[in-house]
């Protein structure tokens, strides 16, 4: 079952060949995110207050049940124990203004074992929301904005 779920994540979700390069890897997990981007209200050199990205938060899921989390780090912890932390290495833009950015990560972190010991690439494909924009009131004051993504987990 998890092997067919894998398969139609790949299907649905391409990587952008081009930028991200999968083909020289080998998928070891691809798992789906719904979360939110968490936003704050900082203050400029000059002043004034502009939104800035803090933090994600989401749930993995595989075939509707949830196998993980995806956190600051940027992290990724599934509920075998094993934890990856990575770096992003290269971006795209999301599908529209209101979509984050597509990622490839590289693993920097190993930490407990399962699926992911052997993770060495992450790419974060199919992004939806989780942009913010506009003016902000309050210094320290937080947004979340839905978001959701697929995260194919490579070695």
């Amino acid at each position: 079952m998890l092997s067919f779920m894998w398969a139609y994540i790949l299907a649905a979700t391409p990587v952008p060949a081009a930028t991200f390069d999968q083909a020289a890897h080998t998928n070891i997990l691809a798992a789906h995110g719904e979360g939110a981007q968490i936003y704050e209200c900082k203050a400029s050199n000059g002043g004034s207050l502009f939104w800035t990205f803090r933090e994600p938060i989401a749930s993995l899921m595989v075939g509707g049940k949830t196998v993980g989390h995806h956190y600051a780090g940027p992290r990724w912890v599934l509920t075998d124990g094993s934890t990856i932390q990575g770096k992003v290495s290269a971006t795209l833009p999301g599908a529209t203004t209101a979509d984050i950015p597509q990622l490839k990560l590289d693993v920097i972190a190993h930490q407990g074992t399962g699926a992911l010991d052997q993770a060495r690439l992450v790419y974060r494909v199919g992004t939806h929301g989780g942009t913010l924009s506009g003016p902000c009131a309050t210094a320290g004051a937080l947004r979340s904005v839905a978001y959701s993504a697929d995260y194919l987990f490579e070695k």
